[in-house]
């Protein structure tokens, strides 16, 4: 297996992080788009956050990688086996990165039913597509922008139920497909409908380092990494580790993060000063804000959460007028958080003495 970039290296890009961070900590926030232009890190950061993942146990010979200890989430097949007393087969495996291709059919993507079999032997024969592999895993699309509009419609659905259900001609079957929807895009290449883009979770701009000494950093880096790929990755082994374990604890501490009628109420005003469509930014503001709770080791949501993750939940569902950015009018929300406006820029340009070159 060839040596993957560290997460941790990765230089500026904090809101990128950030948002696959709460992604990878809680896969229920219906994935991340990346809209950025050519060499800022997006393909190096969904394939270092797949390294980054802890390890999975899975049911050795099931194609949609069930999880053996949860019955709750397996698929028909492994669930029937399970209840007839099988002891299922274990296997431990790190976390998978399926690509998506942008040439890629709907069956290729949520698997066919045999109708065939299914009408002269009256058995469901069903060979998995993309959702399948991805479940338990990464789903990594490079330039969602240019797939069949049908196809993402599919795979957001998935990403917020968390179950593929595929039917032809009615014959049914359904399978777990729980993953991690990232979404990369260049925006020069056309943008996605606003009803598609509404159904991401989140959503980053990603430019190039203007700082000639982050840049600077990030040559020295790659550089390092590109002479001694093993060295490199062995040198911030104990901050992978640090982010990797900080990750498995706010997976397991999320579900006792709970907001106050307070918290509620200030989500529900953000939303309507900005006058965001609908109510699914409330609803993912919310998610997010206990997600970021859940990483800080709290479990209650503050302000300082909302703050931390209104940008990526809310900057690409603002109404705007034709030909007109849609950009966050930060000041609003700052005003009904009552925040100074901190951000988090240069935050990595000071952490850099003490992470070393």
């Amino acid at each position: 297996m060839l040596p993957i970039y560290p997460f941790s290296a990765i230089v500026g890009q904090e809101e990128m992080k950030k948002g696959l961070i709460l992604n990878a900590i809680n896969p229920r926030l219906s994935g991340i788009l990346i809209r950025g232009e050519k060499g800022t890190a997006k393909s190096t950061a969904v394939r270092a956050l797949a390294a980054l993942l802890p390890e999975i146990e899975v049911v050795a010979d099931c194609p949609f990688s069930c999880d053996p200890d949860d019955i709750g989430s397996m698929c028909p097949h492994c669930r029937q086996r399970r209840e007839t007393g099988e002891e299922l087969p274990r296997a431990r495996r790190q976390m998978r990165v399926v690509e998506l291709p942008v040439s890629a059919t709907e069956d290729r993507v949520v698997g066919t039913l045999d109708l065939e079999t299914a009408i002269k032997k009256g058995e469901r024969h069903f060979e998995p597509g993309l959702l399948a592999q991805a479940n338990r895993g990464i789903l990594y699309v490079d330039e969602v922008n240019l797939l069949d509009d049908h196809v993402v419609d599919v795979l957001l659905d998935a990403a917020a139920m968390g179950v593929n259900y595929v039917e032809r001609e009615g014959v049914s079957f359904s399978h777990p497909a729980s993953f991690i929807l990232i979404g990369t895009m260049n925006p020069e290449e056309g943008e996605l409908r606003p009803q598609l883009l509404d159904r991401f979770g989140l959503a980053v701009n990603v430019e190039g380092i203007s700082d000639p000494s982050l840049r600077m950093e990030v040559i020295r880096r790659r550089l390092a990494f590109e002479e001694d790929p093993l060295g490199f990755n062995q040198k911030w082994q104990d901050q992978e580790q640090e982010w990797r374990q900080q990750i498995l604890s706010a997976r397991q501490l999320l579900p006792e993060v709970t907001a106050s009628d307070e918290i509620l109420y200030l989500i529900a005003e953000i939303a309507t000063t900005l006058e965001v469509d609908g109510h699914r930014a409330d609803i993912t503001l919310l998610k997010a804000a206990r997600t970021m709770a859940a990483w800080r080791g709290r479990r209650e949501v503050t302000r300082e959460d909302i703050a931390a993750t209104a940008g990526l939940t809310l900057a690409h569902r603002l109404r705007r007028r034709p030909f007109q950015e849609a950009q966050p009018d930060l000041k609003k929300v700052e005003d009904l958080l009552g925040n100074d406006g901190t951000t988090e820029q240069g935050q990595e340009k000071a952490n850099l003495s003490r992470q070393g070159s």
